[in-house]
């Protein structure tokens, strides 16, 4: 009585000829199929004398590390589906070819091997795919990083290029004015104005392109001088009164612990995150709303709450709003004025706020219940700042040497 694998051997032409005939995608590929199944019988032959489908590892590993970018960028396993069909071939010719005895004996031989071989495929092709998907996840990640790179320093260059032209249209525009005075065309002045108006709200969103750069890059210095968190909000408060006013708008503080003392920062850099929080509050509230400045002193820090009566911040979006450039909602719908309800803006505002913040050892959050322009559930903008008793000793020095 014949052994299994000499069966098997006998069988081969036969199994040669039907895996040629049904898995052939064109007549370049004849050959290298033919020798793939070569190699598989062989180790199928292996596994069968030595009864360990180990034998086949090298093989599946071999035929694993052949995948191409397309192979590993489908969802099915392509090395699986590829053995099921020899598999299927070797089934059907075994059953057409051999006595009933015969077949159930290959038949209860090869099950086990057919078992290791699908389970080892699939682990080591998933593998594969794993270590595909990653090393195209760290590509994206890295292209992602350049592009940001990219993007920073266009908005650098472009805030530092964009100035020279704007310091002419002011240079200009004073001269123009000048003229109009000497001439006495007085009618002429508020066209002289507007270009002002314009050019000052461009230098303005210059400026800031300048600022995100600087916090992105850690280049913001900070001149740390005392500073009185009263004065700071008072004067910002005074600096925004004309749109409160316009627009109807209360702005109301509270006197809280720490309110009045003497802390240290840099005073210029503070009062620039208080414009900006303050002035998109007022964006965003309508005409008639409230603001409410409050605080607490808490243990080596003073927190700042500044809370509106506003058209709030959905939750997904209480992170995002601190991004450069991000702007919420339905931009068409808001308005292209700065200071009006939902009025524009590149959206540097917060992402300068909470970098300031930030780089004095301080942090900015947002709490809001939701978005909704019929209800107004408001937001509240946490501002963390850390109470320094003495001036740093990096500014300390700097200042010591200078008055040398």
């Amino acid at each position: 009585m014949p052994l299994p694998s000499e069966i098997l051997i006998n069988l081969y032409p036969i199994f040669e000829k039907k895996v040629v005939h049904e898995l052939i995608r064109g007549s370049l590929l004849k050959n290298e199929i033919s020798d793939q199944f070569s190699l598989f019988f062989n180790h199928l032959i292996q596994a069968i004398e030595t009864g360990d489908p180990s034998w086949f590892d090298p093989l599946l590993t071999s035929w694993a590390n052949s995948l191409t970018q397309t192979d590993l960028a489908e969802e099915k396993n392509v090395i699986n589906e590829f053995i099921n069909e020899l598999v299927q071939i070797i089934n059907q010719t075994i059953i057409e070819n051999t006595v009933p005895e015969d077949a159930v004996l290959l038949s209860s031989l090869l099950l086990p091997i057919y078992s290791y071989l699908f389970t080892k495929t699939a682990n080591i092709e998933t593998e594969q795919k794993i270590l595909f998907l990653t090393k195209k996840l760290n590509q994206l990640q890295t292209d992602l990083v350049k592009l940001d790179e990219s993007k920073s320093n266009f908005v650098a260059v472009a805030a530092h290029e964009l100035k020279t032209p704007l310091t002419l249209i002011d240079g200009y525009t004073s001269m123009l004015i000048d003229v109009i005075l000497k001439q006495n065309k007085n009618d002429l002045l508020v066209f002289a104005n507007g270009i002002i108006n314009g050019s000052k709200r461009l230098r303005g969103i210059i400026e800031d392109m300048i600022d995100v750069s600087l916090l992105e890059n850690d280049l913001l210095k900070l001149n740390y001088q005392p500073y009185w968190l009263n004065r700071i909000l008072e004067f910002v408060i005074i600096e925004v009164s004309p749109v409160s006013q316009e627009r109807n708008l209360s702005i109301n503080i509270q006197d809280f612990d720490g309110f009045s003392d003497m802390n240290y920062g840099d005073p210029e850099r503070i009062i620039q995150i208080f414009r900006n929080l303050l002035s998109n509050a007022l964006k965003f509230t309508p005409d008639g709303g409230k603001i409410n400045i409050g605080g607490r002193k808490l243990s080596g820090f003073i927190e700042v709450l500044i809370s509106d009566t506003g058209i709030g911040i959905n939750l997904e979006d209480q992170t995002t709003i601190f991004d450069k450039f991000n702007r919420l909602g339905n931009i068409a719908l808001h308005s292209s004025g700065k200071t009006k309800f939902k009025g524009g803006g590149p959206g540097l505002g917060l992402p300068i706020a909470k970098g300031i913040a930030e780089a004095h050892g301080g942090s900015i959050w947002v709490e809001s219940d939701g978005y909704n322009e019929l209800e107004f559930p408001g937001s509240t903008f946490h501002i963390l700042l850390p109470i320094i008793d003495k001036l740093p000793e990096r500014n300390l020095m700097e200042e010591q040497g200078l008055n040398k």
